[in-house]
């Protein structure tokens, strides 16, 4: 839930600064955009922080090299926040993070059924993890340029 909290922070920040006259922030898609950077930014974090230990867990058996795949899907996250960035590449940016979200769903849904923990807290249920991956794959094809 955190990941949301910081996204919702930051899209109302952005908007409020539209608000204040930053042109470039004078719409919702685009302090969505900014929103949905700032948090993927922020999880992207927790592929090479403490946490990443967590996460080569969360990685479902059977698929090949955990920790690369946790060092690619990080990497993949801070291109697409910053491809959100750009006008030219957000459209991009954002079905790729569409699809990223898509492929790692599984190791959340493999993290909810064994009860594992995240940064000492349990991983997020499912009844709550889904809807979420929903509003974000929506945010990102609404945002889009």
């Amino acid at each position: 839930m955190v990941p949301f909290y910081v996204m919702l922070v930051a899209i109302l920040l952005a908007r409020g600064a539209g608000a204040l006259g930053v042109e470039l922030l004078d719409d919702w898609p685009s302090a969505v955009r900014i929103g949905l950077a700032v948090m993927f930014l922020f999880t992207a974090a927790a592929h090479f922080n403490r946490y990443r230990a967590d996460l080569v867990r969360m990685v479902p058996p059977g698929l090949p090299s955990p920790a690369t795949l946790v060092t690619l899907t990080g990497i993949a996250e801070v291109l697409g926040a910053l491809g959100l960035l750009i006008p030219w590449t957000a459209r991009l940016a954002a079905y790729g993070l569409i699809l990223l979200l898509i492929a790692m769903f599984p190791a959340n849904v493999h993290a909810a059924h064994r009860n594992q923990a995240i940064g000492g807290r349990p991983a997020t249920p499912l009844p709550i993890r889904a809807p979420l991956q929903a509003v974000w794959i929506f945010l990102l094809w609404w945002s889009i340029p």
